[in-house]
C-alpha cells in the first residue's frame, strides 16, 4: 500500500502496488509478478468494471528489466519471464483475513480498533454509537458477499483462489491470479491449474463463501456479547437465501422474465443444462 489518493469527485482511493518486491509481509515469495498475470489484471479488472461488477481497478502497468522465474503449470518446468508491476486501485484492500489473523493472535484490542476505522471508514450507514455495530457490519457484509459471489456467477466467473485473504470486507472483487471465464456452463470448471482438488472450482464459489463468512464471525466472536452472538449465527444462515435471491434476479433478466412464476426456476436450470450440453 503506497498511500491514498483522493479524486476531483472526493472519491478515496487506497493505492497498492502488485509486483513491486519483498515487503515486511511477505511470506517465502519473491514479491514479483510477471508481465503475463499483470495484463490479464489489468484488463480483467477493467472488463469486470464495465460489466457492473464491484472490483478493483488498475491504473497503470509498467514493464520491469529484472528477470522472474516462475512454474507456470506447477510441472516443475521453471521459465524466466519478464517482471512487471501493476498499480491498482480499490476503495479498501481490507480482506476477511485482515481480521482474522488479528483474532487468532489474541490481539483483541487492535481487532477491535481496526473494526472501527473500518466501519467508520466505509460503513458510513453504521453508527459509531450503536452498541450493535459490528453485528450491523456483518450482517452488511453477509449480504454485499453474497451479491457479489451471485454476479461473478452471472458472468461465469471463476475466482480461482476464493480464500479469506482474497475475499474483501467491501465485497468487491480483489486479487486477480489465476482467475477465468467459462466459454460454457461447467459447474467443475478450474481455472487454478494448482487446484488438484478442485476446491475452487466455479459451482463451490457459493459454498466457500459462506466459509470464508463463517471465518469472519469466528473473527468477530470475542468482540460480541451472547445475544449478539447468536443472532450473528442466524444472519449467517440466511447467506443461501441472500445468494439463492439475488442469483435468481439475476438470470431472469438475462432470461427477460418479468413478474414471478413458479417455472421461473425450471427455465433458469434449463438454459444452464443446456449450456453444458
Amino acid at each position: 500500500l503506497v498511500g491514498v489518493y483522493t479524486n476531483r469527485h472526493g472519491e478515496r482511493w487506497e493505492l497498492q502496488l502488485k509486483g513491486s518486491g519483498k515487503t515486511p509481509y511477505s511470506r517465502n515469495g519473491d514479491g514479483r509478478a510477471v508481465l503475463r498475470s499483470s495484463v490479464r489484471e489489468f484488463l480483467c479488472s477493467e472488463a469486470m468494471h464495465y460489466l457492473g461488477i464491484p472490483t478493483s481497478r488498475a491504473a497503470s502497468l509498467v514493464v520491469s528489466d529484472d528477470d522472474v522465474w516462475r512454474d507456470q503449470f506447477y510441472n516443475g518446468n521453471i521459465k524466466k519471464e519478464r517482471g512487471a508491476i501493476v498499480l491498482r486501485l480499490a476503495k479498501s484492500w481490507f480482506r476477511i483475513g485482515s481480521l482474522e489473523i488479528l483474532a487468532h493472535s489474541g490481539e483483541l484490542d487492535l481487532l477491535r480498533r481496526l473494526l472501527d476505522f473500518i466501519i467508520q471508514e466505509h460503513f458510513p450507514s453504521i453508527a459509531m454509537n450503536d452498541s450493535n455495530k459490528y453485528l450491523e457490519f456483518f450482517s452488511t457484509v453477509v449480504s454485499e458477499t453474497a451479491n457479489l459471489i451471485s454476479l461473478w456467477m452471472s458472468v461465469g466467473f471463476a475466482h480461482g483462489v476464493c480464500n479469506t485473504d482474497n475475499f474483501s470486507l467491501l465485497s468487491i472483487t480483489i486479487d486477480y491470479g489465476p482467475f477465468g471465464f467459462m466459454d460454457s456452463y461447467d459447474p467443475n470448471f478450474v481455472p487454478n491449474t494448482s487446484d488438484d482438488e478442485r476446491r475452487y472450482k466455479i459451482g463451490n464459489q457459493a459454498s466457500v463463501g459462506q466459509f470464508n463468512l463463517s471465518k469472519l464471525l469466528q473473527a468477530l466472536k470475542p468482540l460480541l456479547d451472547p445475544r449478539q452472538k447468536q443472532l450473528a449465527s442466524q444472519i449467517l444462515k440466511g447467506y443461501g437465501e441472500h445468494y439463492y435471491s439475488r442469483f435468481t434476479e439475476l438470470f431472469k433478466t438475462k432470461l427477460g422474465l418479468l413478474g414471478e412464476n413458479e417455472n421461473d426456476n425450471y427455465l433458469i436450470a434449463f438454459l444452464l443444462k443446456v449450456s453444458l450440453l
